[in-house]
């Protein structure tokens, strides 16, 4: 994970006291938000996302005080993207979070957060994508194809790799320089 410095982690926790002190609205413009950008994942969740509101502000929190601690993030983190696997996420679905998150504190907080506050969620949230998207299961192995005629590409097969092209390419592993990485 990439440490942030003293300021950054001061940005970002500043800024999330403000967010927190919006409560359960702060959260709910994020889930508006999230849902908005990817309505599929609207069925994740249960009718009433009150209480989802309440989790998520409270695991933002735990999040945010340990930030400078990597020893105790990783597990934190790496034990929360395996529990988000069973309830349906997706490898793809953390960039559209990220940028859902950084929206709602842009939108909620107005100019109170600075584009260095906004550079500093970025990088926080990229390590901590990082850290989840390697805590998650590898996918099982293809079958090996029947045909002497060699591999052949399905159509799932193509979103697949489409997907891990977008990931790759949001990570910045494989950019080209002209491409803008998320986050």
């Amino acid at each position: 994970m990439t440490a942030l410095d003293e300021d950054e982690l001061d940005l970002v926790r500043a800024s999330f006291r403000a967010l927190a002190a919006l409560g359960e609205d702060g959260a709910e413009t994020f889930y508006d938000r999230l849902f908005a950008m990817q309505p599929g994942l609207r069925a994740l969740f249960p009718e009433d996302i009150g209480p989802q509101c309440t989790k998520l502000m409270s695991m933002l929190g735990v999040i945010v005080a340990r930030l400078h601690d990597h020893a105790a993030l990783q597990p934190l983190l790496s034990d929360l993207a395996r529990r988000h696997v069973g309830y349906g996420a997706q490898p793809e679905h953390y960039a559209g979070v990220g940028e859902a998150l950084l929206w709602t504190l842009d939108h909620r907080l107005g100019p109170a957060f600075t584009q260095a506050h906004a550079a500093a969620w970025d990088r926080a949230y990229a390590a901590l994508a990082e850290i989840m998207l390697a805590a998650l299961p590898a996918p099982a192995p293809s079958p090996s194809p029947a045909s002497a005629g060699g591999p052949t590409l399905k159509a799932s097969d193509a979103g697949v790799a489409a997907a891990g092209r977008r990931l790759r390419r949001q990570a910045g592993v494989g950019a080209r320089p002209t491409e803008q990485a998320w986050p």
